[in-house]
């Protein structure tokens, strides 16, 4: 066993683990080609030979792409580790600062990342986080353009997608969110007439939640006749319906912390349908994943289960 593993620590390259990861990280041989700028074929014997070294299946290939195996889990840990590791030790005598890490998050996802970051902050010391919002399109366009290394945000139409890469994270529903005490709590249904004295907070026109929010009225039968505030702003959003009477209609992650302080309650409106795909979107020809970045992803992840109830 020992000489087993001496020999595999003896044989096993960075560009081995590399390999792994991006298949780990991808799902598929192809993805991983091209976050590595490599050839399917290469990546496809790099693989077979750590799984050669390791005496193991790491993948089952499938129509539906690469599907770890229990070792591969396993294994998936000690090797993230290890790569972490490595770099942190190149960049500890590098020159110069670290370079930051630039990340594009909508405003209504912008809530759930405050424990995101800070368990990649504590996990690389001495890193630089730029984190910049706005409308998904916005984002995309300088993710494109190079001024951004990744985005937290919606599937886009094809031709926006052009050049970029979309691992999915969640669906996330709409939520509708009044006040605690609000008089909507104490009526029944959802009809026109009901909704009607109190005002609309709604997503700004042109975005792909604006389309979802506008289906859901529609399904429902509601007429704004009190007056719409269009915006993205969170804080804007809690605040009317907290100190307006607004009836907020977002997605569920830009209201969940309202609702969990007890600010805001849910209506029970059923917005089944309403699911848009939020995810993690990169350069397709960007290259091996840095350490932070691999960090955050996983971390994203980890945050995917909460988001999406």
């Amino acid at each position: 066993m020992a000489s087993r593993r001496d020999s595999a620590l003896n044989r096993i390259r960075l560009r081995h683990l590399q390999c792994f990861l991006a298949v780990a990280e991808s799902g598929t041989l192809r993805g991983a080609a091209e976050r590595l700028a490599i050839s399917q074929p290469a990546v496809t014997k790099t693989l077979a030979e750590l799984e050669q070294m390791l005496g193991c299946t790491l993948f089952e290939r499938g129509r539906g792409g690469a599907k770890p195996t229990p070792e591969a889990e396993s294994f998936l840990r000690h090797a993230t580790a290890s790569v972490q590791s490595l770099q942190s030790a190149v960049d500890s005598v590098l020159r110069g600062p670290m370079a930051p890490l630039k990340l594009g998050v909508l405003p209504t996802v912008a809530p759930l990342m405050p424990p995101v970051l800070q368990a990649v902050l504590a996990a690389h010391a001495g890193l630089q986080l730029q984190v910049h919002t706005g409308r998904n399109a916005q984002l995309l366009a300088q993710l494109r353009a190079g001024e951004l290394d990744a985005v937290v945000g919606r599937l886009a139409e094809p031709d926006a997608m052009a050049g970029l890469s979309f691992e999915l994270l969640w669906a996330e529903p709409l939520a509708v969110a009044v006040r605690a005490g609000h008089a909507l709590l104490r009526k029944r249904g959802a009809a026109a007439p009901v909704w009607a004295p109190w005002p609309l907070v709604l997503p700004l026109p042109g975005t792909l939640i604006r389309h979802a929010a506008d289906g859901l009225l529609a399904r429902l039968g509601i007429e704004p006749r009190a007056g719409v505030v269009e915006t993205l702003s969170v804080s804007l959003g809690a605040a009317l319906a907290q100190q307006a009477d607004a009836v907020w209609i977002a997605p569920r992650s830009a209201v969940l912390r309202e609702v969990e302080a007890g600010r805001l309650q849910l209506l029970p409106v059923d917005t089944a349908g309403s699911e848009e795909p939020v995810g993690l979107l990169l350069r397709s020809e960007a290259g091996p994943i840095p350490p932070a970045l691999r960090t955050l992803l996983q971390r994203l992840r980890g945050a995917a289960g909460s988001a999406g109830r």
